[in-house]
């Protein structure tokens, strides 16, 4: 039982950790000498360090927030199956649905490190390329549906905000609709009000009218959409 809890504890330690590098802040370090908090949005995600460093540092922090959402759903798979720890589960847990709530809580951990990182006084950036990167390994159906959401909708309105918005809340509902198991339509729920609420500040400035657009410049700098 101790063995059993302890590995679940550190392998959420560890997702949170992973979560937690902040790659925008450090980008904006080495590339310019700035805090990225000090500047634009004040994010540390994708969105923030593209406007304020340029599309390469931009991409690049984007497929590294991405990946540490697959390294810390691929850290709990592999926790899951060791046989020192599954030997070691009470008897009235079962490996399967364990194994299932361990991976999605090890998902939320990364989300939660990489918008409130130890390394930054628990600030960062609004987890949309890490939940990405975490979809893509869980369920990448619900990733690609909420990717094509974005896309249109950023088409449409120019405001990345509202597409990150969109997007979030279209993979509960593909999960629902493809009769996921329910951790995993949790995770999706409890992920997209996550990522909404990380949004306040926009969807108050979109229904003011006064959230900046693709091409525009905005008195505020609100471009704090973001990944």
């Amino acid at each position: 039982m101790v063995v059993w809890l302890g590995w679940s504890l550190l392998t959420l330690v560890a997702a949170y950790l992973l979560g937690s590098v902040p790659t925008g802040y450090l980008a904006g370090r080495w590339l310019k000498g700035i805090d990225l908090r000090s500047h634009g949005s004040g994010s540390t995600g994708a969105t923030n360090v593209l406007r304020n460093l340029g599309k390469g540092p931009g991409f690049a922090v984007l497929g590294i927030d991405m990946l540490k959402g697959v390294l810390a759903i691929a850290l709990a798979r592999w926790v899951a199956v060791l046989p020192a720890v599954t030997s070691a589960a009470p008897d009235s847990i079962t490996s399967s649905p364990w194994g299932a709530w361990l991976t999605i809580l090890a998902g939320f951990a990364a989300i939660l490190g990489h918008s409130r990182s130890v390394w930054l006084q628990f600030t960062g950036g609004k987890s949309v390329a890490t939940s990405l990167g975490i979809l893509l390994a869980l369920y990448w159906p619900s990733a690609l549906m909420a990717i094509a959401v974005f896309v249109i909708t950023v088409s449409i309105s120019r405001i990345v905000s509202l597409g990150s918005i969109a997007g979030a809340i279209t993979v509960p509902v593909v999960m629902a609709i493809a009769q996921q198991p329910l951790p995993l339509i949790l995770f999706g729920l409890l992920a997209a009000l996550y990522i909404v609420a990380t949004h306040r500040r926009n969807i108050q400035r979109i229904l003011n009218g006064t959230e900046s657009r693709l091409g525009s410049q905005s008195s505020e700098d609100s471009s704090s959409a973001s990944l």
